[in-house]
């Protein structure tokens, strides 16, 4: 009997990606679970960068819509959740409201100000 083309493709293919080309449950459960556990990571971690994205878009457009902030001068990195404003601003009360401003947003898990200057 004669092997149909497609055969020796999903053989070699098989080899390539190290499937097995057994009919048991535990090789169909490694070629479906290993996948599984990358891309749940790899889900997270762009998660977690899409978040850090948003809570930076966020932070940003609310002190560009408070007339009591000078947002173009400040600013704004996270990573993780965490909150870095830089840059400066004209008094310790506006370096206090762009604070509680940034703690304010939703996914902030802190707000770090080190870098952020008060101008003399």
């Amino acid at each position: 009997m004669k092997k149909h083309p497609w055969a020796y493709v999903a053989i070699t293919a098989a080899t390539v990606f190290g499937l097995s080309m057994g009919t048991g449950a535990s090789a169909a459960e490694s070629r479906q679970t290993q996948p599984v556990m990358l891309a749940a990571d790899t889900m997270e971690k762009a998660g977690d960068a899409v978040s850090d994205t948003w809570i930076t878009s966020k932070v940003k457009s609310t002190f560009l819509a408070d007339s009591d902030l000078d947002g173009m001068d400040i600013k704004v990195e996270t990573n993780q959740g965490v909150v870095s404003l830089s840059g400066t601003v004209s008094s310790e009360a506006e370096k206090d409201l762009a604070i509680q401003k940034a703690k304010s947003i939703k996914g902030v898990k802190d707000v770090s100000a080190d870098a952020l200057l008060v101008a003399e």
